[in-house]
């Protein structure tokens, strides 16, 4: 597999995403809701053995205001995973979401997938995803819970049909552990992930920063059923869509937000914004 490695981009421009801004609009952050809190208007389901846009189960629903994943109309989960994609794709950006698990895990689900989920970031196009594809070609942010007496670190990274690059080497494994806390029980939690484009990935949990990595690209194994033509490896993943999972236990999101860091970065222009770190200067408005 041809990889291609890179510099890195300087870390310093992480820095004004999280500095105190002064007042002034062009500092403010313009968060987007992506969840409205009311319905799954923007998303998209795709469940492995279904056509996409078929909710078996009602598995993704909006019940008190939050996105729930369950699996109450499972006899058993026979390998369902699933994933629902919002609408857009993204290249530079932080997303986040805050999260907790509930109840029983699904009957039949693997034993890993116990508290488990994810935001799937870079992911590929959900309308190239096979019928019975498992799991979209992506970068997972593992979403994870503790058992309740067991050490388990949270937000870390795993590779369904990619690999990545950390302290300057190609790393092939499908999964690497962060540096994070354990999360017992049904309590709420932030994650985000700082994406930039094919250059640092960062995860964050609670404000704390428990992994980096970069130059994400298409290539290794963990991904079953797909379209040949969707996994050129050794290519940089500039961008992508944002998927949220279904691994077969409850989980809620009172919270999907996404900042662009993507815009106008001129500063004459009334939409110009101080965080941005990637030119899109069509989209200024003067």
């Amino acid at each position: 597999m041809k990889t291609i490695f890179r510099a890195l981009a300087p870390l310093l421009l992480l820095a004004p995403v999280f500095a105190q801004a002064p007042a002034g609009d062009k500092d403010q952050k313009d968060w987007v809701q992506l969840f409205n809190g009311k319905s799954l208007d923007g998303w998209t389901p795709k469940i492995t053995g279904y056509a996409l846009g078929d909710n078996f189960g009602n598995t993704f629903r909006v019940e008190d205001g939050l996105l729930k994943v369950s699996y109450d109309k499972y006899d058993q989960f026979n390998n369902r995973f699933g994933h629902i994609f919002y609408k857009q794709s993204y290249s530079d950006y932080i997303i986040a979401v805050e999260y907790r698990f509930t109840g029983e895990q699904a009957k039949g689900g693997p034993a890993w997938a116990f508290r488990n989920s994810g935001i799937m970031i870079h992911c590929q196009d959900p309308a190239s995803m096979g019928k019975d594809q498992d799991f979209p070609i992506s970068i997972e942010v593992q979403l994870l819970g503790g058992n309740g007496k067991d050490a388990r670190t949270n937000a870390n990274v795993c590779t369904p049909g990619t690999n990545m690059v950390m302290d300057g080497q190609l790393v092939t494994k499908h999964c690497v552990n962060s540096t994070s806390k354990t999360f017992h029980g049904d309590q709420w939690v932030r994650v985000e992930a700082i994406v930039h484009g094919d250059s640092v990935i960062r995860h964050v949990v609670n404000g704390e920063t428990v992994l980096t990595y970069e130059m994400a690209q298409i290539g290794g194994g963990s991904v079953s059923n797909f379209n040949p033509s969707a996994k050129p490896d050794g290519q940089l993943l500039t961008g992508g869509y944002i998927s949220l999972q279904s691994e077969s236990h409850p989980v809620e999101f009172r919270k999907v937000e996404l900042l662009n860091l993507e815009g106008c970065i001129d500063p004459k222009a009334k939409n110009y914004k101080s965080y941005y770190i990637k030119a899109d200067n069509t989209a200024c408005k003067y």
